[in-house]
């Protein structure tokens, strides 16, 4: 039984790590991986898949940069070449990245099953890139891996056969608690001089937040406001900050005294960081979930959410924009101590990529 595991940007590694472990461990299972370079900086890269125990990728496609519709088209020119010669059983999928449609499609117009994990999610949001790769990815694919309860109440509500369907839980928790115990024994807090729980940790990077004048300029309030009470540790985004160099605002956001800026972190490194930090800032999806599960205060900076389980059950605050004053009243409030008493979900457990081995092992059989 031979299965081909897409990763197109780092998140994808820590969702495909654990399968990969878990495919192995069944010996009728060839598991191989093939990243499309979608997202691809060769240090961090090496980094990720060294630290996750991911072998050097099978195929590698090399497509780098490009709009949406550049990077989806090449994508799938070479993916379609990949599965001509290597005929999978089975293409497995995690995520919204472009990778994550491009390579379903090709592989579904060839007559070759898909499964998706992280199926299901939905902000509601459709000029989000990744709304639309969701909502196409889960249309096709022919099993369903999902998360949450929302995911399973999306695709009812879109139609998709029962059969489909199978609540798991969460593969990034999965990494999160095969990782936790290693991440601890980084001296990341060290070398940068922080202790535990005297820190506020924050990335940025949507271009909603991070691509205008004004989203920078109400970013660099609300560290001048928080660095009042705690550090501030930036791990900062390329794309944020080619885009504060662009808007004149790099050298103001350097000089803020308390401010600790960091480039893109290791996997065990940045899960060190979440796991000791007060408080999170954040737009990202992935970092909502984690969160949740260690149990870190986090505010997330977006209209929507596709996750709304770490709102309505774990510990993350939906902020609805970048208001410097409603943001430092809601992290000043945090800080003091009356941050949600938040739960872990349903079947976050760290054993869901056994539970998508055992399921496509006995469907596939």
């Amino acid at each position: 039984m031979n299965i081909l595991n897409v990763v197109g940007a780092r998140p994808n590694f820590m969702k495909v790590a654990p399968l990969h472990r878990a495919f192995v461990a069944h010996p009728q299972i060839n598991s191989k991986i093939l990243h499309t370079g979608q997202h691809y900086d060769a240090k961090m890269s090496d980094v990720f898949f060294n630290q996750l125990g991911l072998p050097k990728p099978h195929y590698y496609l090399g497509i780098g940069g490009g709009s949406h519709t550049w990077t989806t088209a090449n994508i799938m020119l070479k993916f379609e070449e990949i599965l001509k010669a290597e005929r999978p059983d089975l293409v497995l999928v995690v995520g919204d990245v472009n990778s994550t449609v491009a390579c379903t499609l090709v592989a579904i117009k060839m007559g070759i099953p898909v499964a998706h994990v992280e199926a299901g999610l939905r902000s509601g949001d459709r000029t989000m890139p990744e709304e639309l790769n969701r909502l196409m990815t889960d249309c096709v694919a022919d099993y369903l891996f999902v998360t949450e309860q929302s995911g399973m109440i999306n695709l009812a509500k879109e139609g998709v056969e029962d059969e489909k369907v199978f609540f798991v839980g969460n593969v990034m928790i999965d990494s999160l608690v095969h990782f936790r115990k290693k991440a601890a024994e980084s001296t990341i807090l060290e070398e940068i001089g922080v202790k535990t729980k005297e820190y506020v940790l924050m990335t940025m990077h949507r271009p909603h937040n991070v691509d205008n004048d004004k989203g920078l300029k109400d970013i660099i309030q609300i560290i001048k406001d928080t660095t009042v009470h705690k550090k501030v540790v930036f791990a900062i985004h390329p794309r944020t900050t080619n885009s504060m160099k662009k808007h004149n605002l790099y050298e103001e956001l350097e000089s803020i005294d308390g401010l600790i800026l960091l480039g893109p972190q290791g996997y065990l490194e940045f899960l060190k960081l979440m796991d000791n930090a007060a408080l999170i800032i954040t737009d990202s999806g992935g970092i909502q979930e984690e969160t949740t599960f260690l149990q870190v205060p986090c505010m997330t900076f977006r209209d929507t959410t596709e996750r709304p389980i770490t709102v309505d059950l774990g510990t993350n605050f939906l902020m609805e924009d970048l208001n410097p004053q409603t943001v430092k009243l809601q992290m000043e409030s945090i800080i003091k101590g009356n941050a949600k008493q938040g739960a872990i979900p349903p079947l976050w457990d760290g054993k869901t990529s056994e539970r998508i081995a055992n399921i496509l092992s006995e469907k596939l059989a």
